[in-house]
């Protein structure tokens, strides 16, 4: 007897059939119902291969054994019945024909095109015209290539965005959803829109795989899909093809019959496209080393496209984004903004982002050569290009910023929540608020924007930064410093990050642990203004007189920026060193020689830093000249100052002083008491400094003010000992 013909007459023939069929029906069922049942993704793989791994042993099974009426027997025990080995035979045919129409009643009912899960979503009113474009899945080897699907997808999303009538997510709500397993319904809820643009792109050298569908959210089938396989050399016809599609496939009538074209990223290059998204990428947390790598990405675009308008417009707000960190001298920043700036208007006239930057940039470049009515003459025109332009989120931080330098904070609260409620998953709009919020001392508000930025976006240094303001000023020191070593971990290349730490440490007395972060600073930056900060600091904090005269006399030599007090500080010392040595008039005399005119206060173009100069001396002109004269001198500051749009009273620090020298005891104790005696010391570490002015003598010598102090002095050196506790402890566990 042949082989064939003995496994034909065993059924191995038929049983390989029927597991094949019945396997394939029990897999395809299994893993499309576990997931919804909340089993874990490694149950799908496991049903896979133990089917796979099962089907040796079943035809090995069916050559030992045979199916009978009396149940399963060994094969030498069963008769040689021609008619019972055919009723075994139909038995397994009826199975396998069983199994083929259950599974096409399967795939017809889950796997025709169809993600509904059965289960009601939530309602979705949005316009039928309406889409959003989720991150398309890097399918490549290499991770790194995300910046080419994530690219891909903005540019899309941007195409999309100029059909008329079409309303498109905004592209960070959107980008939120990546990776998470969120049924499309609950995705197109949350963002408002009707229909969802999926896909992934596996990127091999120069080929590249696209695959594109657009799914219905209210019932979860596929509108249109497709498979483009192209060179990188066509990706922007291919990008331009997709984006046709899905606006046809919405409704022919949003395009028209003129097929209107839709833009995408100025530049026919490749190379400079690819360069240019990975810029985009690199910026996205706003850290040292992303904003550094930003830069060069961008202009290794421009020198391979020098006409890419897209990319000088994004170098243009990198630059903002490096003058707000620290990272370019203000005047170097700005000096190079409009030049960027000018190139794109010149090409571009009506480019809304760009004509708001230069607003903007000339502001500020006038308010730092003492023309103070330029911010205030800002407003106005940033207000109406806002209005003309609801959609642009960088004009609209860029008007909340104009807002905050004209001490308008509750103004750029809307302004940042009517951006949110378009694009409310977008951490960089709920980052902005949470600041806005602690400049208003909103601290509950400003830590849940924060905190759900960071859930969105972890990589952000500035939001720990900012968190841990707010621990600070509830005095919570332990989680003012873990925020700071969370901001270094995601940011090691910030020197300024170490140096605010290394500053609170030396004020709490900590000089070890402050000489630790010290050292990464003059590792990072030698010559930075935070470097200046740390030498006046650490000499004040072991009272090496001598040596804190020289830094900040240095200081003021070399004209540091004024960042994080650099400059305003050692002014500061100098003057307060004057009072407490009776020598003011030596230091202020000193200060003229090196800063000439830096004490003319009717000079209506003098710099911020000659007016915070002028705040910080009328103390020392409090100590050592007349009454009269003092106070003549202050009233013409405050003149001065509110004449540039300013509001010196509404701090309460300068409102004290104010009233303190005034002789209005009352106002000054009224202030000291309700807002400061209130607050923890973290938040008013070095406070010594300003209690022993002469001004301040009788508000001190109240009884209310004494056990304040008390207060404040059992707070610090809990503080201290809490703050060395936690930094002992992560040295032992490291």
């Amino acid at each position: 007897m042949s082989l064939v013909v003995e496994l034909r007459r065993r059924n191995v023939f038929r049983v390989a059939a029927a597991y094949l069929v019945v396997g394939w029906l029990l897999t395809e069922v299994l893993t499309t119902i576990l997931p919804t049942l909340g089993a874990p993704e490694w149950t799908s793989r496991a049903v896979i291969l133990i089917f796979a791994f099962g089907f040796i042993p079943a035809v090995i099974f069916s050559w030992f054994y045979e199916l009978t009426p009396e149940g399963i027997k060994r094969d030498e025990d069963v008769l040689r019945d021609e008619n019972l080995a055919s009723r075994s035979g139909r038995k397994l045919d009826y199975v396998t024909v069983g199994g083929v129409v259950v599974l096409i009643v399967f795939v017809g009912l889950f796997s025709a095109r169809q993600t509904d899960d059965g289960q009601p979503g939530p309602e979705i009113t949005a316009s039928e015209a309406s889409v959003a474009v989720l991150p398309f899945a890097n399918m490549s080897n290499d991770p790194d290539n995300e910046y080419f699907s994530d690219g891909l997808t903005e540019t899309l999303l941007h195409m999309l965005a100029q059909i008329p009538d079409l309303q498109v997510a905004a592209r960070t709500s959107s980008f939120a959803f990546r990776g998470q397993n969120v049924d499309v319904r609950e995705i197109a809820a949350a963002l408002g829109v009707a229909h969802i643009l999926e896909g992934s792109v596996q990127r091999a050298g120069d080929e590249v795989r696209i695959t594109a569908q657009l799914i219905r959210a209210s019932d979860g089938f596929h509108v249109w899909s497709e498979v483009y396989d192209r060179t990188v050399d066509d990706i922007f016809n291919t990008q331009d093809e997709i984006a046709r599609k899905v606006g046809y496939a919405l409704t022919e009538s949003l395009l028209g019959p003129e097929e209107a074209p839709v833009a995408g990223v100025d530049t026919a290059d490749p190379d400079a496209y690819d360069l240019y998204m990975q810029a985009r990428k690199a910026r996205a947390t706003y850290s040292y080393g992303g904003l550094k790598a930003a830069e060069d990405l961008l202009k290794g675009a421009l020198l391979i496209d020098p006409d890419f308008l897209d990319a000088k417009t994004e170098l243009a707000a990198s630059y903002i984004h490096q003058f707000e960190t620290g990272l370019m001298e203000p005047r170097e920043a700005f000096d190079q903004i409009l030049v960027i700036i000018e190139e794109v208007l010149e090409a571009r006239p009506d480019d809304p982002v760009a004509r708001g930057t230069e607003v903007y940039a000339n502001a500020v470049k006038g308010s730092m050569a003492g023309e103070f009515q330029a911010m205030t003459d800002a407003v106005p025109v940033l207000e109406e290009i806002v209005a003309s332009n609801p959609g642009e989120l960088q004009l609209r931080i860029l008007l909340a910023r104009t807002y905050q330098s004209q001490q308008q904070d509750d103004k750029a609260i809307p302004v940042l929540e009517q951006a949110l409620e378009k694009d409310p998953y977008n951490p960089q709009i709920l980052y902005e608020l949470g600041t806005a919020y602690i400049r208003l001392e909103q601290w509950d508000q400003a830590r849940t924007a924060l905190e759900k930025s960071l859930e969105i976006e972890p990589r952000q240094p500035n939001a720990y930064n900012y968190l841990a303001q707010i621990s600070r000023w509830e005095g919570d020191g332990v989680g003012y410093v873990e925020n700071f070593f969370k901001a270094l971990a995601v940011d090691p290349e910030d020197h300024e990050l170490p140096g605010m730490l290394a500053q609170f440490l030396y004020q709490l007395g900590l000089v070890e642990q402050g000489d630790d972060l010290r050292r990464r600073v003059q590792t990072l930056a030698p010559t930075s203004a935070m470097a200046y900060r740390l030498d006046l600091v650490r000499a004040m904090a072991i009272e090496d007189d001598e040596a804190a005269l020289a830094a900040a006399r240095k200081a003021i030599v070399d004209d540091v920026d004024e960042r994080r007090s650099s400059w305003s500080g050692a002014v500061q010392y100098l003057v307060l060193h004057g009072i407490r040595t009776n020598t003011v008039d030596e230091q202020l005399n000193w200060l003229s020689e090196q800063i000439p005119g830096v004490f003319d206060i009717e000079d209506e173009s003098v710099s911020p830093k000659r007016r915070f100069a002028q705040a910080i001396a009328v103390n020392g002109w409090y100590a050592s000249m007349p009454r009269e004269e003092a106070l003549r001198r202050l009233d013409a500051l405050l003149s001065a100052m509110e004449g540039s749009g300013l509001k010196p009273m509404d701090d309460p620090g300068m409102a004290a002083n104010v009233y303190a020298m005034r002789g209005e005891i009352e106002q000054a104790l009224e202030i000291v008491l309700n807002r400061f005696a209130t607050q923890s010391v973290a938040s008013n570490l070095g406070w010594q400094e300003s209690a022993t002015l002469p001004q301040f003598a009788d508000v001190m010598n109240d009884r209310r003010v004494k056990a304040a102090v008390e207060q404040w002095e059992a707070e610090e050196e809990a503080l201290r000992a809490a703050v060395s506790r936690y930094l002992e402890d992560l040295q032992t566990a490291s």
